[in-house]
């Protein structure tokens, strides 16, 4: 059959063929990332089931932290786990606007001007752990807003705390971060992580989530069209190349209670084992274990 002087024929069958090529390709790369396990796979999930038992242990030592970017979604989801599982006495949640929210007595909200941050050096005073979950696009807040957001404030943030006591500083940051990428983003994490390792917190846990799956209220179209295209892959691959922003969270708590190395990079696969709640450890979270963090 010809269509002016397409062979359609062959066209059609050519790009079956081609289709059929790249989704066994494809599957394959999937299925390698899904049962690859990350380095120190038995470590990771070791710290998990340590953290469990350690819970009541760590509540009693009566430690306190920050959050910076809140109200982000990773920022979200880790408030809400902290609020169900009362780790520390006193949180500081550190942001540029107060934000309605359902919390615990021991939650406490600072307005701070980043862009004068020096002048707001007591929202970090006596806090021994940090979250930062800091952090827009290019697209939002130009190149200029970007690099002030996700370096900028950043680094200014962690200087001040580190000052103000605080031992173990923990970032979300990204997969592919490199200081040496041709590309602004993640030449910029890369940048941020190298800048951190630097500072000497008694401990520094960098985190490298891949697509964050959470429905954002922020218009992001592109993002949202790739979460709802990796939603399937996420389902039949979960530790593969997506992480849920409770796993994020979780992971982050998680590793926050338990000793670990003074500077320590985490990939995906390795927040999945950390959360306790992903497919990523073979064990399971015990019946006595709070609601938030048993396996679903």
């Amino acid at each position: 059959m010809k269509f002016l002087w397409f062979r359609c024929d062959i066209i059609i069958t050519s790009t079956a063929l081609a289709v059929a090529v790249i989704a066994v390709a494809l599957a394959g790369f999937l299925i390698k990332k899904e049962l690859d396990d990350s380095d120190n796979t038995e470590r990771h999930c070791r710290m998990t089931d340590e953290a469990l038992s350690s819970l009541e242990r760590f509540k009693s030592e009566n430690h306190t932290a920050f959050v910076l970017g809140y109200s982000g979604e990773v920022g979200k989801a880790l408030v809400e786990e902290l609020n169900q599982l009362k780790v520390f006495k006193r949180v500081v949640l550190i942001g540029r606007r107060q934000v309605p929210l359902s919390v615990g007595p021991e939650f406490e909200q600072r307005v701070v001007d980043f862009e004068n941050l020096d002048d707001h050096k007591d929202a970090f005073k006596d806090l021994d752990m940090g979250f930062c979950c800091l952090g827009t696009t290019r697209g939002k807040s130009g190149v200029p807003g970007f690099i002030r957001v996700d370096h900028d404030y950043v680094l200014l943030s962690a200087e001040i705390a580190k000052a103000h006591s605080c031992k173990h500083f923990s970032l979300v940051s990204s997969q592919g971060a490199n200081k040496n990428s041709s590309f602004l983003y993640p030449r910029t994490k890369g940048q941020v992580e190298e800048a951190l390792k630097v500072m000497h917190f008694d401990r520094l846990s960098i985190y490298r989530p891949g697509l964050l799956m959470v429905d954002r209220q922020e218009s992001r179209p592109m993002e949202a069209t790739l979460r709802t295209l990796l939603r399937p892959v996420s389902y039949f691959f979960p530790t593969a190349v997506t992480t849920p922003v409770k796993v994020m969270a979780l992971a982050m708590i998680n590793n926050g209670m338990v000793a670990g190395d003074k500077v320590e990079v985490y990939d995906n696969k390795a927040i999945h084992q950390l959360s306790g709640i992903s497919k990523g450890c073979p064990m399971k979270r015990s019946a006595s274990a709070p609601e938030s963090t048993k396996t679903k």
